[in-house]
């Protein structure tokens, strides 16, 4: 069944099994969150190109990542094949690796706008998570990312790495927020 094809009890349902699989989100987050700080550090104490290198090839492993993280937990972290917003969460995948390509134009220019930019890149990114878990929370995630990516910008403030450390901050912070309301929706449904 595609999402187009979802509609009113089955979209909740499937919205239901995507959110406790992978637990609101937290564990992808968590991951992301980590490797998001790792570059910014990486790109404050080390050199801002590694700091590039590592965020891009570090968020090639954020599924993978996820996924074991998942399964140490003792969740299953997969869905019914028959769950259409799997395919969707497989193509929201791909949305940032082809928007680095915009990135990777703009540091040309001025290396100092690599995180956040990818901040705006990663805060749309987020905004179809609102459908895919049915969770109001990617909203808030996705204009904080977006608003402060462009802020950050246009208002020439801090550091290479600020918009890393703060995305970083943000990510894991969502990570929990999307934890506890999965946990209390479990609990409400004994």
């Amino acid at each position: 069944m595609s999402v187009n094809q979802l509609t009113g009890s089955a979209l909740a349902q499937n919205q239901r099994e995507i959110r406790v699989a992978f637990l609101g989100g937290y564990a992808g987050q968590f991951v992301s969150g980590v490797i998001w700080l790792i570059a910014s550090a990486v790109g404050t104490f080390i050199d801002p190109v590694y700091g590039m290198l590592f965020l891009f090839f570090g968020c090639m492993g954020i599924f993978p990542l996820t996924q074991l993280f998942l399964r140490i937990m003792g969740c299953s972290a997969k869905v019914d094949s028959s769950n259409g917003l799997w395919y969707l969460g497989s193509q929201l995948a791909f949305t940032v690796p082809i928007n680095m390509v915009l990135v990777w134009v703009i540091i040309q220019y001025n290396h100092m706008l690599f995180f956040p930019a990818t901040m705006i890149i990663v805060g749309a990114h987020y905004l179809p998570f609102i459908t895919l878990y049915g969770m109001k929370m990617f909203g808030i995630l996705a204009a904080l990312l977006i608003f402060g990516g462009t802020g950050i910008i246009f208002m020439g403030l801090g550091s290479f790495s600020l918009g890393g450390w703060v995305t970083g901050v943000l990510l894991i912070l969502f990570a929990f927020i999307g934890k506890v309301i999965v946990e209390r929706e479990k609990i409400s449904h004994i």
